[in-house]
């Protein structure tokens, strides 16, 4: 089967087209500044080299229609037609608690979706555009959407749970819900495998460590608990997100500066993190270039960033009581060694060895622990596009 994999910004929308047969990636790009003046990038599928076409692109549908023109191209097209695409996956990011799994598009499905868009008012309202372009303009394929949520509806109710009064979680299901589930879902089966044990007894802590960050406890193969919350603000410190902060601090500062609460989580979104400390960048590339420079600044973004993540792995070998396999995945989880390398310093307590030759390394597979460590770490790069693409299948061979 040829599976096309749609990602959709507010203002993006990448995809993938895969050969879900062998895995192989036969086309992907991105399509940007749509509703501004347009731009899709892309690589020849034939020769790889890049392409990028600039043209008007004031909604989805007219993104998408690009990126089927260019998909079918004589030239450089990875397809004849489009009757060579046999299904359509979408990535959403809530499901709110309508959806444990992914699903097969139904007009209900696209009700509930819209249903949970107050929870993710940036995402799912840009997600649902994607779909809706994709059925308008590819009429009778299947489409199945994969939610970011979705992995995490195995939390019990104790991790999930806020602890406001509880008429807030009946009235709006007000709880923990997380994100990246379909990285971690994925990363998580890796590293399982990894662990020599059987999934159902394995208990593996994934890492996923990007602008974005998030951790996962997985025990036999379900998550149990994970940092983020509500929305992706919760949990660590993050490229341009604060994290976790005392709920207080947000009406000090809008009672201090004369700012709305909505102006405060703003802040807390886009100029907080690792931007927000260093006063200097929100990649982590810049932060290590800066922190090996003796910048006080990105040495305090630095150590803040590795210590949170340290100590939300700690706390999650205690409700796992125990760990078989820690895994780094993500930009910084993938490739950044210093980081990586800090994380693991808070462990020797636990008998976890680094072989520092393994973590200079990065892009694939890598077991970053020696053989006599008393838990198994590894960098596992994630594919949430396969993954979208594996649920497509099993949802419409």
């Amino acid at each position: 089967m040829k599976i096309l994999v749609i990602n959709s910004g507010s203002s993006s929308l990448k995809y993938q087209l895969i050969n879900s047969d062998t895995e192989e990636v036969l086309a992907k790009g991105l399509c940007e500044r749509i509703k501004i003046d347009g731009q899709l990038i892309f690589n020849d599928p034939k020769t790889k080299e890049k392409i990028v076409i600039k043209e008007a692109m004031p909604d989805h549908s007219a993104a998408l229609k690009i990126v089927i023109r260019e998909l079918t191209d004589p030239v450089h097209g990875a397809v004849k037609s489009l009757d060579e695409i046999d299904a359509i996956g979408h990535r959403v990011v809530h499901g709110g608690e309508a959806f444990s799994s992914s699903v097969v598009v139904t007009d209900e499905v696209l009700k509930d979706i819209e249903a949970c868009s107050d929870l993710a008012p940036l995402h799912n309202p840009a997600n649902l555009l994607g779909i809706r372009a994709c059925m308008d303009l590819m009429p009778g394929k299947p489409n199945v959407v994969v939610f970011d949520t979705a992995f995490h509806q195995t939390m019990p109710e104790k991790a999930y749970i806020y602890g406001i009064p509880y008429s807030y979680y009946e009235n709006y299901k007000l709880r923990k819900y997380g994100f990246h589930g379909t990285s971690h879902s994925y990363v998580s089966k890796i590293a399982a495998e990894l662990s020599g044990k059987p999934v159902e007894e394995s208990k593996v802590i994934v890492c996923h460590l990007g602008g974005g960050a998030s951790i996962c406890a997985v025990k036999g193969g379900k998550s149990v608990d994970t940092s983020m919350g509500l929305t992706p603000l919760e949990g660590l410190i993050m490229g341009t997100r604060s994290g976790s902060v005392d709920p207080a601090v947000i009406q000090y500062i809008a009672h201090k500066e004369d700012k709305t609460v909505d102006e405060v989580l703003n802040i807390l979104n886009k100029e907080s993190g690792l931007l927000g400390l260093s006063n200097k960048s929100s990649d982590m590339r810049d932060i290590d270039a800066g922190y090996k420079e003796g910048d006080s600044r990105c040495t305090l973004a630095f150590h803040a960033f590795c210590y949170q993540i340290a100590k939300t792995v700690g706390s999650y070998i205690a409700a796992l009581n125990g760990v078989d396999v820690i895994a780094f995945t993500a930009g910084i989880g993938e490739w950044d060694t210093i980081v990586r390398a800090e994380i693991l310093s808070y462990f020797t307590y636990l008998g976890i060895k680094v072989d520092d030759e393994a973590n200079k390394l990065g892009g694939d597979i890598i077991k970053l622990s020696t053989d006599d460590s008393s838990v198994k770490v590894y960098a596992i790069p994630t594919n949430e596009e396969l993954a979208i693409c594996r649920e497509t299948v099993r949802l419409t061979k």
